[in-house]
């Protein structure tokens, strides 16, 4: 479309007082005509243009006091409509004030005209008013157009509104919502031709306005993205959206996803801290294929390591990160095979090894206890030892909020990990744990499950209606991860904070909601074996400060080393691998049991 035919404010403004100016001095000289039935007496045609300049004067002053030019056309309804009238009784209203304190002025003037011209002019500026709403009704060229709200107000929010009258798109804007404290003093007042309101004012939006869509700013934090999903899901707006600001002029519009609405954003993040901990230094990442493990790699890349040196026992996950980090050193390794990794650690001369090799899902490890040990356990003090004998500086192992008073094999092998890395003579090295929750988007997560379970209809499979369990964003929580480790000094087990736990049965609702308009029914299928209702992330309250409220450190648990090396000995060759578990992880309750 060329330039000069573009919509804009300026030139809707000016049309439409033209257009007024124009049939308000027509209606005005048709209730003349009918006053005086077609035969108008010249001596009352004398005060006319006097008139004239003044009503119309008065009827554009308020017809703007009630934000009728500022209306986009195609858009026109009821609400403005409403206004227009308004506009009208005012205008007439203080036009017959002014007839009654000064008659001379319009004399001779039928008092009558008032009246008549009041109700025509109302009549066709509203109806050139109507007009494009009801030929598009008509011709149906642009009818799947959704009333949109606006949550939220950024620099980018005068954009976006200027994109979406724009483009194509099937959204227009019929309001703003200040959603943050430090906006609410913009109440009331317009933005690019939309006023801003209250969150209160939202059901008022939907009647009026019947409003379907909504489009939350990108830039809201987290702990206001989930107050306004909640606040429009309750309001029953199903269509929610997210913008995403690109550059000065655009903005793109995108499926708001559950990750965004159940990630908690850490506010001490000191990427300084991680930049100084990783830059420089030669990092040699176990399970650097799985989720966790390829997310760290990816940000000891972005902060700056100077060898990366990626192990994973699957040829696949190992590919995939190689292809996302060329420059990293690829290396197909099993840790449960120690002299392989003992020559790789050698070979390596890595400054921090970061152990994210792990079997994490809880019923395939309680259906193979044997490899559930080998892999976490054994793997797991072949990873310690070698790099102690290596004189790697810092080893981070990550654990689980499993961990605690575990009720599985999974979470019990990982306690034992934990264990054996506190107790441990770690020499020259650091040795630190890092014990968190679920991340979203990990392999196995209930997120994806949930999704395909959606996509294919129903129903969504959830154990039990009161499992609960933490989550937080992968990137985060490996953030959090490499600052912990920078700030260990050996020996202690972190606790990352992951905030509030989510029910499921609540979380897969909001999915419902979130990714469809059907019916998607739930069933419960039961506690699998080793699961648990509640993850717990610490045994007891004696957890210690660091200068970071998202990460603490537990208790120190003291154990015989060489008693503990006795026993994981006797893990490997035991058929009672259970009872010797709870041996050594005497709050190990198996859930079946």
């Amino acid at each position: 479309m060329n330039g000069w035919l573009r919509p804009s404010s300026a030139k809707r403004i000016t049309f439409f007082l033209l257009s007024d100016v124009f049939l308000s001095l027509f209606t005005l000289f048709c209730a003349y005509l009918l006053r005086f039935n077609f035969d108008i007496p010249p001596e009352f045609l004398d005060p006319f243009i006097v008139v004239a300049v003044t009503l119309i004067s008065i009827k554009a002053f308020f017809i703007h006091w009630f934000k009728n030019y500022t209306i986009i056309w195609r858009f026109y309804g009821l609400q403005e409509a409403k206004n227009l009238f308004f506009a009208h009784l005012a205008t007439y209203a203080v036009f017959a004030l002014i007839h009654t304190v000064n008659s001379t002025l319009f004399s001779p003037f039928p008092r009558s005209v008032i009246i008549i011209d009041l109700f025509l002019s109302f009549i066709f500026l509203g109806g050139i008013r109507l007009l494009k709403r009801m030929l598009l009704d008509i011709s149906g060229p642009r009818e799947n157009l959704e009333p949109t709200l606006l949550i939220g107000i950024s620099a980018s929010t005068a954009n976006l509104i200027k994109s979406m009258l724009e483009s194509s798109n099937e959204y227009y804007p019929v309001g703003i919502i200040a959603l943050q404290e430090k906006n609410y003093n913009m109440i009331g007042s317009y933005l690019n031709n939309i006023k801003i309101s209250g969150k209160s004012d939202i059901p008022t939006f939907l009647t009026n306005k019947s409003v379907t869509a909504a489009i939350i700013d990108g830039s809201l934090p987290n702990e206001y993205l989930r107050e306004a999903y909640q606040l429009l899901s309750d309001a029953g707006v199903r269509n929610i959206k997210r913008s995403r600001g690109l550059d000065d002029t655009h903005n793109q519009i995108e499926e708001l996803s559950i990750e965004e609405l159940l990630a908690r954003h850490p506010k001490d993040l000191d990427t300084g801290t991680i930049g100084v901990f990783i830059r420089g230094k030669t990092v040699l990442i176990t399970g650097a294929g799985g989720s966790i493990g390829s997310e760290i790699a990816q940000q000891c890349h972005r902060f700056g390591a100077a060898n990366l040196i990626l192990l994973d026992h699957s040829e696949y996950n190992l590919y995939q990160i190689g292809e996302k980090i060329p420059s990293a050193t690829v290396l197909l390794c099993n840790i449960i095979d120690k002299e392989i990794l003992d020559t790789i650690m050698a070979d390596a001369h890595a400054d921090i090894v970061i152990h994210a090799a792990a079997y994490k899902h809880v019923p395939l490890c309680e259906a193979n206890i044997h490899a559930a040990i080998m892999n976490n356990i054994i793997g797991s003090r072949n990873v310690i030892d070698s790099a102690i004998a290596n004189n790697v500086s810092k080893v981070v192992i990550i654990s689980t909020d499993k961990a605690v008073r575990p009720t599985n094999v999974m979470g019990a092998t990982k306690r034992i990990v934990e264990l054996y890395a506190q107790n441990v003579d770690p020499r020259n090295s650091e040795i630190v744990s890092v014990r968190f929750g679920n991340v979203l988007g990990s392999s196995g997560s209930v997120i994806p499950k949930f999704k395909s379970q959606i996509e294919a209809g129903g129903p969504i499979t959830i154990t039990h209606p009161d499992i609960t369990r933490y989550f937080m964003l992968i990137s985060e929580a490996c953030q959090l991860v490499l600052q912990a480790a920078a700030i260990a000094r050996g020996g202690e087990l972190f606790i990352l904070d992951m905030g509030e736990s989510v029910k499921i049965t609540d979380l897969a609702q909001t999915m419902i909601r979130l990714y469809t308009s059907e019916p998607i029914e739930i069933i419960y299928t039961g506690l699998r074996p080793g699961e648990k209702l509640y993850e717990e992330l610490l045994i007891d309250e004696s957890e210690q400060k660091t200068a970071f409220e998202s990460i603490m450190i537990a208790r120190s648990t003291p154990y015989d080393i060489n008693l503990l090396n006795q026993e994981i000995d006797d893990l490997t060759l035991s058929s009672e691998a259970r009872l010797l578990l709870q041996n050594i992880v005497p709050e190990f309750a198996p859930s079946h049991e």
